[in-house]
């Protein structure tokens, strides 16, 4: 999969019905001059992939092939040492708890008798193009989960997360400072690069 392919690029779709992660990126790509737009509520297909990797490409393809257009999926998760890697590509149905909030408790109760609280952010933006070109870009961050929630900003772990280093949790970041450590704003950044931003 080649990266940065040097097409010019004026549109791109979102592959995501997560409105955060559409304002996310669409702030983040702003350099580029690309118009971004969301999916306007055409589906996206199941994330049946057994990676990152592959659920970014499913999202991402789908929706290139579904508009015409370039289009930019990400797939992301938590991983969690003393769980053994879980949630992993399973953060967004986690425990089959349908908020965040239901997913960050029972990531919590999951986690009352382990000591290691050592974790890592994951995430991987597929670029697919209509012609079936992709370009792939991955990002992670290292950290700790914390024994509760903090803060109002960011969504998904963002408030049990705190980064190696800081000393507030992802949520209690400003979008600035959040994009400029987190899993997706390094792979964002790798792709903004490769494209001349």
């Amino acid at each position: 999969m080649g990266n940065g392919t040097g097409r010019q690029i004026r549109r791109v779709v979102i592959g995501t019905s997560n409105a955060g992660k559409v304002r996310e990126l669409q702030e983040a790509l702003a350099g580029l001059g690309w118009e971004c737009q969301g999916l306007a509520g055409l589906p996206l297909p199941e994330e049946t992939g057994s990676s990152y990797e592959e659920n970014a490409a499913l999202k991402a393809c789908a929706a290139a092939l579904a508009t015409g257009l370039p289009a930019l999926a990400d797939d992301s998760g938590i991983e969690v040492q003393a769980l053994g890697g879980e949630p992993g590509i399973y953060s967004a149905r986690f425990g089959d708890r349908s908020s965040d909030r239901e997913r960050n408790l029972y990531l919590l109760e999951r986690m009352r008798q382990h000591h290691n609280r050592a974790a890592k952010f994951v995430s991987v933006l597929v670029l697919a193009y209509p012609d079936g070109a992709l370009e792939e870009y991955r990002g992670e961050v290292h950290g700790q989960l914390l024994e509760g929630p903090r803060g109002e900003n960011g969504f998904g772990y963002d408030p049990l997360f705190l980064p190696d280093g800081q000393a507030r949790s992802m949520a209690e970041l400003s979008t600035v400072e959040k994009a400029q450590i987190s899993h997706r704003g390094q792979a964002l950044a790798q792709l903004i690069a490769a494209h001349g931003g």
